[in-house]
């Protein structure tokens, strides 16, 4: 079977509303893996524009699985491959949080292979 690589992407705009309350950011952060495929997480990359520090939660069914701490108006560029295999029909979602009144915005970039 061929691998297909699989991107979820994309500049947000978000609220804070206190670390331990993070938010969807948007549609184009979910991923369902297909019932006959499965798929492994390759990379999380993301920047963050405001001066507060801000962290990515990856979830998998509604549960957190990785959380990716972003600094003040940094970036960050993690590894992920062999980590955790997808199983059919796992839903992948990214939310961020950040302290409550903050606001910024994000640049997500999540790669997978889907195979």
């Amino acid at each position: 079977m061929n691998s297909q690589p699989r991107f979820l992407q994309g500049v947000y705009p978000f609220e804070g509303r206190g670390l331990d309350s993070p938010e969807a950011i948007g549609d184009g952060m979910v991923y369902e893996v297909p019932p006959d495929r499965r798929a492994q997480l390759v990379y999380f990359r993301g920047g963050n524009s405001c001066a507060e520090m801000v962290y990515a939660v990856l979830t998998r069914d509604g549960e957190p699985v990785r959380y990716f701490p972003m600094g003040a108006k940094e970036g960050t560029h993690v590894p992920l491959r062999v980590v955790e295999d997808l199983h059919p029909k796992a839903r992948i979602e990214v939310g961020i949080a950040a302290p409550e009144g903050t606001s910024g915005t994000v640049v997500i970039d999540v790669g997978l292979v889907e195979s």
